[in-house]
Protein backbone atom coordinates (compact mmCIF):
# COMPACT_ATOMS: atom_id res chain seq x y z
CA UNK A 1 0.00 0.00 0.00
CA UNK A 2 1.36 3.25 -0.91
CA UNK A 3 1.11 6.73 1.26
CA UNK A 4 0.91 9.71 -1.34
CA UNK A 5 0.91 13.26 0.50
CA UNK A 6 1.22 15.39 -2.71
CA UNK A 7 -2.12 16.17 -5.45
CA UNK A 8 1.08 15.78 -8.27
CA UNK A 9 1.68 12.18 -7.07
CA UNK A 10 -1.96 11.58 -6.14
CA UNK A 11 -2.61 12.52 -9.47
CA UNK A 12 0.16 10.66 -11.15
CA UNK A 13 -0.70 7.44 -9.32
CA UNK A 14 -3.63 8.07 -10.35
CA UNK A 15 -3.22 8.01 -13.79
CA UNK A 16 -0.79 5.38 -13.99
CA UNK A 17 -3.44 2.86 -11.99
CA UNK A 18 -6.09 3.89 -14.50
CA UNK A 19 -4.03 2.53 -17.59
CA UNK A 20 -6.08 -0.64 -19.58
CA UNK A 21 -9.12 0.13 -18.57
CA UNK A 22 -8.79 -0.44 -14.66
CA UNK A 23 -11.76 1.74 -12.38
CA UNK A 24 -10.20 3.43 -9.18
CA UNK A 25 -12.70 3.20 -6.40
CA UNK A 26 -12.23 6.07 -3.55
CA UNK A 27 -12.86 6.66 -0.11
CA UNK A 28 -12.75 9.91 0.99
CA UNK A 29 -12.45 10.19 5.12
CA UNK A 30 -11.14 11.89 7.97
CA UNK A 31 -9.25 9.13 9.49
CA UNK A 32 -9.55 7.36 12.81
CA UNK A 33 -11.41 4.58 10.83
CA UNK A 34 -14.03 2.19 12.02
CA UNK A 35 -16.02 -0.41 10.76
CA UNK A 36 -18.43 1.90 8.89
CA UNK A 37 -15.61 3.27 6.55
CA UNK A 38 -14.30 -0.31 6.58
CA UNK A 39 -17.56 -1.66 4.75
CA UNK A 40 -17.15 1.32 2.06
CA UNK A 41 -13.49 -0.19 1.24
CA UNK A 42 -14.60 -3.30 1.03
CA UNK A 43 -17.84 -1.83 -1.61
CA UNK A 44 -14.83 -0.56 -3.08
CA UNK A 45 -12.80 -3.50 -3.46
CA UNK A 46 -15.79 -5.44 -4.31
CA UNK A 47 -16.32 -3.25 -7.58
CA UNK A 48 -13.05 -1.55 -8.82
CA UNK A 49 -9.68 -2.75 -9.50
CA UNK A 50 -7.89 0.09 -7.83
CA UNK A 51 -8.94 1.71 -4.18
CA UNK A 52 -7.85 4.47 -2.85
CA UNK A 53 -8.64 6.19 0.49
CA UNK A 54 -8.22 9.90 1.75
CA UNK A 55 -7.33 10.20 5.22
CA UNK A 56 -7.65 14.33 5.99
CA UNK A 57 -9.41 16.48 8.78
CA UNK A 58 -10.56 19.26 6.37
CA UNK A 59 -10.31 22.44 8.93
CA UNK A 60 -12.76 24.26 6.21
CA UNK A 61 -15.85 22.16 7.49
CA UNK A 62 -15.79 22.94 10.90
CA UNK A 63 -17.25 26.00 12.42
CA UNK A 64 -16.06 28.42 15.01
CA UNK A 65 -16.18 26.61 18.08
CA UNK A 66 -16.43 23.19 16.53
CA UNK A 67 -14.00 20.01 17.52
CA UNK A 68 -11.94 20.42 14.72
CA UNK A 69 -8.29 20.51 17.15
CA UNK A 70 -9.56 17.91 19.19
CA UNK A 71 -11.07 15.59 15.71
CA UNK A 72 -9.59 12.45 16.53
CA UNK A 73 -6.65 11.54 14.54
CA UNK A 74 -4.22 7.96 14.51
CA UNK A 75 -2.57 8.10 11.28
CA UNK A 76 -0.50 5.16 12.01
CA UNK A 77 -3.45 2.94 13.29
CA UNK A 78 -5.48 3.85 10.03
CA UNK A 79 -3.04 3.14 7.47
CA UNK A 80 -2.77 -0.43 9.41
CA UNK A 81 -6.77 -0.86 9.14
CA UNK A 82 -6.69 0.38 5.20
CA UNK A 83 -3.86 -2.16 4.34
CA UNK A 84 -5.11 -4.99 6.15
CA UNK A 85 -8.77 -4.06 3.76
CA UNK A 86 -6.60 -3.74 0.83
CA UNK A 87 -6.53 -0.30 0.44
CA UNK A 88 -4.09 0.06 -2.51
CA UNK A 89 -3.08 3.74 -1.74
CA UNK A 90 -3.89 6.25 1.07
CA UNK A 91 -4.02 9.87 0.11
CA UNK A 92 -3.07 12.03 2.99
CA UNK A 93 -2.04 15.60 1.99
CA UNK A 94 -1.57 18.48 4.57
CA UNK A 95 -4.00 21.17 5.14
CA UNK A 96 -1.13 23.30 3.71
CA UNK A 97 -0.87 21.03 0.27
CA UNK A 98 -5.21 21.04 0.07
CA UNK A 99 -5.37 24.72 0.98
CA UNK A 100 -1.65 27.33 0.30
CA UNK A 101 -1.41 30.59 0.98
CA UNK A 102 -3.74 32.58 -1.09
CA UNK A 103 -5.99 30.06 -1.28
CA UNK A 104 -9.21 31.46 -2.58
CA UNK A 105 -12.19 29.16 -4.34
CA UNK A 106 -14.85 27.85 -3.10
CA UNK A 107 -17.38 25.52 -4.51
CA UNK A 108 -20.97 25.59 -2.81
CA UNK A 109 -24.05 24.43 -3.82
CA UNK A 110 -27.16 26.81 -3.51
CA UNK A 111 -30.85 26.66 -3.67
CA UNK A 112 -31.29 26.20 0.04
CA UNK A 113 -30.48 22.35 -0.05
CA UNK A 114 -27.51 22.96 1.97
CA UNK A 115 -29.15 25.05 4.23
CA UNK A 116 -31.72 22.17 5.45
CA UNK A 117 -30.89 19.41 8.44
CA UNK A 118 -27.21 19.96 9.20
CA UNK A 119 -26.87 22.98 6.87
CA UNK A 120 -28.86 24.72 8.86
CA UNK A 121 -27.73 24.16 12.00
CA UNK A 122 -23.90 24.69 11.09
CA UNK A 123 -23.66 27.48 8.39
CA UNK A 124 -20.99 27.57 5.82
CA UNK A 125 -20.18 23.60 6.86
CA UNK A 126 -21.48 22.06 3.39
CA UNK A 127 -19.64 24.32 1.31
CA UNK A 128 -16.29 23.09 2.86
CA UNK A 129 -17.28 19.29 2.55
CA UNK A 130 -18.30 20.41 -1.34
CA UNK A 131 -15.00 22.00 -1.44
CA UNK A 132 -12.76 19.89 -0.09
CA UNK A 133 -14.17 16.91 -2.26
CA UNK A 134 -14.42 17.98 -5.37
CA UNK A 135 -10.26 18.89 -4.94
CA UNK A 136 -10.12 15.35 -3.83
CA UNK A 137 -12.09 14.36 -6.83
CA UNK A 138 -9.42 16.61 -8.89
CA UNK A 139 -6.72 14.56 -7.10
CA UNK A 140 -8.15 11.23 -7.32
CA UNK A 141 -9.66 11.06 -10.30
CA UNK A 142 -12.43 8.03 -9.18
CA UNK A 143 -14.65 6.20 -11.31
CA UNK A 144 -16.70 6.01 -8.14
CA UNK A 145 -17.06 7.20 -4.46
CA UNK A 146 -18.30 5.64 -1.48
CA UNK A 147 -19.99 7.80 1.33
CA UNK A 148 -22.42 6.49 4.28
CA UNK A 149 -26.04 6.86 4.30
CA UNK A 150 -25.66 7.90 8.06
CA UNK A 151 -24.46 11.42 6.41
CA UNK A 152 -27.90 11.66 4.45
CA UNK A 153 -27.59 15.26 3.78
CA UNK A 154 -23.83 15.50 3.06
CA UNK A 155 -24.90 12.83 -0.16
CA UNK A 156 -27.36 14.00 -1.39
CA UNK A 157 -25.07 17.85 -1.46
CA UNK A 158 -22.67 15.88 -3.15
CA UNK A 159 -24.64 13.71 -5.58
CA UNK A 160 -26.23 17.32 -6.57
CA UNK A 161 -22.93 18.91 -6.90
CA UNK A 162 -21.66 16.24 -8.85
CA UNK A 163 -24.83 16.17 -11.56
CA UNK A 164 -24.08 19.95 -11.59
CA UNK A 165 -20.22 19.78 -12.68
CA UNK A 166 -20.50 17.21 -15.15
CA UNK A 167 -18.12 15.27 -12.64
CA UNK A 168 -17.47 11.98 -13.71
CA UNK A 169 -17.72 9.74 -10.83
CA UNK A 170 -20.57 7.82 -9.99
CA UNK A 171 -21.36 8.56 -5.78
CA UNK A 172 -22.18 5.22 -3.87
CA UNK A 173 -24.61 5.38 -0.60
CA UNK A 174 -23.80 2.55 1.29
CA UNK A 175 -25.86 1.80 4.51
CA UNK A 176 -25.09 2.81 7.85
CA UNK A 177 -23.07 0.10 10.15
CA UNK A 178 -24.14 0.39 13.65
CA UNK A 179 -22.73 -1.30 17.27
CA UNK A 180 -24.21 -4.32 18.27
CA UNK A 181 -26.88 -1.70 20.23
CA UNK A 182 -27.75 0.30 17.48
CA UNK A 183 -25.73 3.42 17.90
CA UNK A 184 -24.55 4.30 14.48
CA UNK A 185 -21.03 4.27 14.01
CA UNK A 186 -19.11 7.36 14.29
CA UNK A 187 -15.24 8.48 15.20
CA UNK A 188 -17.18 11.33 17.59
CA UNK A 189 -18.59 7.97 19.41
CA UNK A 190 -15.13 8.25 21.04
CA UNK A 191 -16.12 11.14 22.81
CA UNK A 192 -18.91 9.78 24.95
CA UNK A 193 -18.67 9.40 28.67
CA UNK A 194 -19.35 6.40 30.09
CA UNK A 195 -22.38 8.25 31.51
CA UNK A 196 -23.23 9.55 28.17
CA UNK A 197 -23.05 5.90 25.76
CA UNK A 198 -26.66 4.61 26.90
CA UNK A 199 -28.02 7.99 26.63
CA UNK A 200 -26.40 8.37 23.13
CA UNK A 201 -28.97 5.52 22.08
CA UNK A 202 -31.89 7.76 22.01
CA UNK A 203 -31.31 8.80 18.74
CA UNK A 204 -31.49 4.95 17.41
CA UNK A 205 -34.33 4.58 19.48
CA UNK A 206 -36.25 7.61 18.38
CA UNK A 207 -35.92 6.41 14.82
CA UNK A 208 -36.93 2.96 15.45
CA UNK A 209 -40.16 4.09 17.40
CA UNK A 210 -40.69 6.53 14.44
CA UNK A 211 -40.60 3.50 12.43
CA UNK A 212 -42.91 1.68 14.12
CA UNK A 213 -45.44 4.71 14.38
CA UNK A 214 -45.73 4.76 10.80
CA UNK A 215 -46.43 0.50 10.27
CA UNK A 216 -49.58 1.18 12.74
CA UNK A 217 -50.38 3.92 10.29
CA UNK A 218 -49.40 7.48 11.57
CA UNK A 219 -48.33 9.67 8.63
CA UNK A 220 -48.50 13.22 10.37
CA UNK A 221 -44.76 14.15 10.31
CA UNK A 222 -45.68 16.63 13.18
CA UNK A 223 -47.23 13.89 15.47
CA UNK A 224 -44.18 11.63 14.65
CA UNK A 225 -41.47 14.43 15.48
CA UNK A 226 -43.10 14.92 18.68
CA UNK A 227 -43.25 11.94 20.00
CA UNK A 228 -39.77 11.07 18.84
CA UNK A 229 -38.57 14.27 20.77
CA UNK A 230 -40.19 13.58 24.11
CA UNK A 231 -38.45 10.29 23.77
CA UNK A 232 -34.65 12.16 23.20
CA UNK A 233 -35.32 14.90 25.73
CA UNK A 234 -35.85 11.91 28.49
CA UNK A 235 -32.21 11.72 28.42
CA UNK A 236 -30.79 14.68 30.83
CA UNK A 237 -27.62 15.05 29.25
CA UNK A 238 -29.12 15.39 25.66
CA UNK A 239 -30.22 18.35 23.59
CA UNK A 240 -31.87 18.26 20.59
CA UNK A 241 -30.83 20.09 17.35
CA UNK A 242 -33.05 18.54 14.74
CA UNK A 243 -35.54 16.10 14.41
CA UNK A 244 -36.57 16.58 10.35
CA UNK A 245 -39.19 14.57 8.03
CA UNK A 246 -38.01 15.39 4.52
CA UNK A 247 -38.12 13.75 1.21
CA UNK A 248 -34.76 11.73 0.80
CA UNK A 249 -33.57 13.02 -2.49
CA UNK A 250 -34.72 17.03 -2.45
CA UNK A 251 -34.38 17.16 1.71
CA UNK A 252 -37.51 19.09 1.53
CA UNK A 253 -40.08 18.69 4.65
CA UNK A 254 -42.38 16.96 4.57
CA UNK A 255 -46.27 17.31 6.51
CA UNK A 256 -47.25 13.57 5.72
CA UNK A 257 -44.54 10.35 5.48
CA UNK A 258 -44.35 9.11 1.60
CA UNK A 259 -42.21 6.79 0.31
CA UNK A 260 -38.51 7.62 0.11
CA UNK A 261 -39.05 10.05 3.17
CA UNK A 262 -35.65 10.14 5.54
CA UNK A 263 -35.85 10.46 9.02
CA UNK A 264 -33.51 12.44 10.09
CA UNK A 265 -32.38 13.51 13.98
CA UNK A 266 -29.20 15.41 15.59
CA UNK A 267 -28.77 15.81 19.20
CA UNK A 268 -25.92 16.71 21.55
CA UNK A 269 -25.63 14.26 23.85
CA UNK A 270 -23.30 16.08 26.66
CA UNK A 271 -21.00 17.66 24.36
CA UNK A 272 -21.02 15.72 21.60
CA UNK A 273 -22.75 16.07 18.35
CA UNK A 274 -24.06 12.97 16.84
CA UNK A 275 -26.91 12.57 13.93
CA UNK A 276 -28.47 9.13 12.18
CA UNK A 277 -31.18 8.75 10.06
CA UNK A 278 -33.60 5.99 8.52
CA UNK A 279 -35.44 5.98 5.09
CA UNK A 280 -38.54 5.08 4.83
CA UNK A 281 -39.41 2.97 1.55
CA UNK A 282 -42.86 0.92 0.59
CA UNK A 283 -44.61 2.07 3.71
CA UNK A 284 -47.93 0.38 2.41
Amino acid sequence: MQLITSVDNMRKYSRNARQGGRTTGFVPTMGYLHEGHLSLVRAARKECDVVVMSIFVNPDQFGPGEDFDKYPRDMQRDRRLAEEEGVDAVFAPSAGEMYPDGYATYVEVTGGITEKLCGGSRPGHFRGVTTVVAKLFNAVLPDKSYFGQKDAAQAVVIKRMVRDLNMPVDIRVMPIVREVDGLAMSSRNTYLSEDARPQALGLFRSLKLAEKMIASGELSAGRIKEEMRKLLEAGKDVRIDYIEIADAESLESLENVTDNALIAVAAFVGTTRLIDNVIIRNKE
